[in-house]
């Protein structure tokens, strides 16, 4: 089939502003978008620039706008859009470094500041923490974050305001607050409920919807939220 990319460009050395680049391209049903990007690498531009690395959807370095929804490039089929136009844009609310290439410092810098690691000052058990199987399972959605951004840059409150922490911050925050090991979810707590924490979300659900892990997103922001409103962590 005859497929038409629409893509995104800006070379900050010699673009003044950004401009879209047109490419038809053959491509199979079951070709992915990363795909048709290689080729159109490969073969007609060798300056369009993205990030990619696994390819397999394990990585989160080719999260990109296709067709106006957050996706990763290695993991949409041209038969799940639904049509033969396909436009490529860059992520929505970081600074594009080039084409579709997108500044993660803010980002990163979000998720930095939730303590994203195990905090427990209590002298070393003889082997090690344990816990139950249900203590583990409470906080088992939130470990599958890959950090490819989709869901902090398809949010409306982050778009607004790019202090707003975002889903993602959230959702590292979450999965060690619930976890029975550690000893800093209310420190964690304490730093989400801030005026650019936690609270600025609305439950528009499009963090959940980008998700290309399919982690409920929404639904561990409302329990972060439910545990600041009544000073309780359940861990089970």
């Amino acid at each position: 089939m005859d497929v038409t990319l629409k893509i995104f460009r800006y070379n900050p050395e010699k673009d003044e502003k950004p401009h879209f680049d047109t490419f038809q391209v053959r491509a199979e049903p079951t070709d992915r978008i990363l795909d048709i990007l290689e080729y159109i690498k490969g073969h007609h531009d060798g300056t369009l620039s993205y990030r990619r690395s696994c390819a397999h959807g394990i990585c989160g370095s080719d999260a990109m706008r296709i067709n106006g929804r957050n996706y990763l490039a290695c993991k949409v089929l041209v038969k799940d859009l639904g049509t033969d136009q396909i436009t490529v844009e860059p992520l929505l609310g970081l600074p594009v470094l080039k084409d579709l290439i997108v500044d993660m410092d803010p980002f990163f810098e979000h998720y930095r500041s939730v303590l994203p690691y195990l905090i427990n000052d209590e002298p070393e058990p003889e082997k090690e923490r344990l816990q139950s199987p249900a203590q583990r399972e409470r906080f088992d959605d939130t470990t599958k974050c890959i950090l490819c951004a989709a869901c902090t840059t398809s949010c409306p409150s982050f778009w607004a305001n790019g202090k707003y922490v975002g889903p993602a911050a959230i959702v590292a925050a979450h999965r060690f607050i619930f976890d029975s090991r550690d000893r800093a979810a209310a420190q964690r707590l304490e730093i989400l409920n801030d005026q650019f924490g936690v609270f600025r979300c609305h439950t528009i659900f499009n963090c959940t919807e980008a998700c290309p892990r399919e982690i409920q997103i929404t639904k561990a922001i409302g329990e972060v939220k439910k545990a600041i409103m009544t000073g309780r962590v359940d861990y089970e």
